[in-house]
């Protein structure tokens, strides 16, 4: 695992819908458990739910894939705001990354939301990812 636990969530749900799957298990981060609630509201993912196993101190996260007749909710991710590299954005220049296909998704002071929430809320904040 490296260093980018919401790349690595990321990539986890774009692989498992490349491969077909209905239900994946990954790490559980505070972050990670926001960008995937995100994702359950804008119809990216059917589920989401924290797991504790008995005598196990790792949490995970079981994600429920969607599917709309047969094809994937998600064809794509990237990530924006890297470890290395934050990118932020106030609520003017949200409307620029909202013109395209799919949703992008901010960590703002009031929460991990979708950017068609932060502008009705008009609060700017992290860019984490566009989804498509």
């Amino acid at each position: 695992m490296s260093q980018d636990k919401i790349a690595d969530l990321l990539s986890s749900i774009k692989n498992a819908y490349r491969a077909g799957k209905k239900q994946i298990t990954v790490p559980w981060s505070k972050l990670g458990f926001a960008v995937a609630n995100t994702l359950v509201k804008e119809g990216y993912l059917a589920s989401v739910k924290k797991e504790e196993k008995k005598g196990d101190p790792r949490l995970k996260m079981v994600l429920n894939l969607s599917y709309s007749r047969g094809k994937p909710a998600v064809t794509d991710v990237k990530r924006i705001s890297k470890p290395g590299r934050r990118v932020y954005v106030q609520a003017k220049d949200l409307p620029f990354y909202e013109r395209r296909l799919g949703i992008t998704i901010l960590s703002t002071p009031q929460g991990v939301m979708a950017g068609k929430e932060a502008i009705k809320k008009n609060i700017g904040g992290e860019l984490i990812c566009r989804i498509w």
